[in-house]
């Protein structure tokens, strides 16, 4: 039999626990060390040896014995800090932890490459969804120009449940916390945080050009009410947290999250619940959609493990393994502010029922060179306040936010300003 290739993992949560359970079906692969916050916590994990587990995550990195450090704990520090020590005593790394490929992704891979070692990371962008290695690999003779993705599992679930039961984002959030599908601090997933940091990993590997993290528009779901997702019905539309990223012939590069009016007749319109997909554009291949798990335990332990055992196949083979599958990429792309993008809008306005009321929005949109594809009013209340809802063309986005300024300015509320899918 082959030398057994010799794994330590750091973090044995929900990920680490399924990663755990499926490497033992392996008879090449050996489990040799795991580090945990608490040592001491009971886990109810078939087979777990009590000895090989250390609360000191460096007796992982600093051992000679170990072949793939698999980084399972997410985060900045002291994420960062091991892997780059693990890198430099000579190992190859699997990881899921997106937030560090967004932030400090140009540092390890540069290091990586420096110390001729391998950073796996197909977990990281959409849980159990192959994405990484297909864009790698098998498409990697496309031009890819168009991402469009719904990247998060607990905001599409609580999308989806406002939509189906016709309630409020509040009681909606509650239910999902009660049920494990989203944290007491809900921040980083419903604030777009989370989806961010993958689509701006995506877009790097797909354009062949570093993102800015920084400059990477973001918008979360805690505007979106009940209203807005029945009037997104009754035009034609689902609304989804999507995250999006082009890039067009000169390297200008869009990359954003926020809630989009996505069309009934899209893919992604019907991707409910806590499923991930990710739709790529490109030639020669033209549009294809890749749906699934993006999360939990299994899903997720698949991406891990496949990673570990494309590394450990390839170990003792040769002096430079997956080369495909390492960062190429050393130039910036060039991002585009939100404020110089063209998108069309779907508007709430909450306003006084005063003849003239319409017309009044009209001029002003009109005013800033925006053309309305419709606008409805509807729903007069006993104190004679009416909700209107407009969908225009296409437009800048700045003229938007100035004519958003000024309907507001002569008096009216704007309850949302939702991007349309195009």
């Amino acid at each position: 039999m082959d030398k057994k290739i010799k794994i330590g993992l750091i973090g044995l949560g929900t990920v680490g626990s399924g990663v755990f359970k499926t490497l033992k079906n392996f008879e090449n692969i050996e489990i040799v060390k795991i580090a945990v916050k608490n040592i001491n916590k009971k886990r109810d994990i078939e087979g777990l040896d009590s000895s090989i587990m250390t609360d000191d995550a460096y007796k992982i990195v600093n051992n000679p014995e170990i072949d793939i450090v698999a980084e399972l704990i997410g985060g900045i520090e002291p994420a960062f800090d091991l892997i780059s020590t693990a890198i430099k005593n000579g190992k190859h790394i699997v990881t899921a932890n997106k937030e560090l490929l967004a932030k400090r992704g140009e540092d390890i891979f540069k290091l990586a490459e420096e110390h001729n070692r391998v950073i796996l990371y197909e977990a990281a962008i959409a849980g159990g969804i192959p994405i990484i290695m297909p864009v790698k690999t098998i498409l990697a003779g496309n031009k890819i120009t168009h991402i469009e993705a719904i990247l998060n599992g607990t905001t599409n679930y609580i999308l989806t449940k406002m939509d189906v039961q016709k309630a409020s984002y509040a009681d909606v959030l509650k239910e999902a916390q009660e049920l494990g599908y989203a944290e007491a601090d809900p921040t980083g997933d419903v604030e777009g945080f989370d989806a961010a940091y993958k689509i701006a990993t995506l877009a790097s590997i797909t354009f062949h050009k570093r993102i800015d993290i920084q400059k990477v528009y973001r918008e979360g779901i805690t505007k979106i009410r009940a209203k807005d997702m029945e009037a997104a019905n009754d035009l034609g539309y689902k609304i989804k947290l999507i995250a999006s990223a082009d890039i067009d012939e000169n390297g200008n590069a869009d990359v954003r999250v926020h809630p989009m009016l996505v069309s009934k007749k899209s893919t992604l319109a019907h991707i409910d619940y806590v499923t991930n997909a990710v739709m790529l554009k490109g030639h020669p291949v033209g549009s294809i959609t890749l749906s699934g798990p993006g999360a939990g335990e299994f899903p997720t332990a698949s991406s891990v493990v496949g990673d570990i055992l494309a590394i450990a196949a390839e170990i003792g083979k040769t002096d430079y393994i997956l080369p495909m599958m390492r960062c190429k990429h050393n130039s910036a792309a060039n991002m585009l502010d939100i404020s110089e993008t063209t998108n069309k809008y779907y508007i709430s306005i909450h306003a006084k029922n005063n003849k003239g009321v319409i017309g009044k929005i009209g001029t002003i949109c009109a005013d800033n060179d925006i053309s309305l594809a419709s606008i409805v009013q509807k729903c007069v209340s006993d104190d004679n306040t009416a909700d209107i809802t407009v969908i225009t063309e296409l437009v800048k986005e700045k003229n938007m936010q100035n004519a958003i300024r000024l309907i507001e300015a002569d008096g009216n509320k704007v309850n949302n300003l939702i991007r349309v899918q195009v």
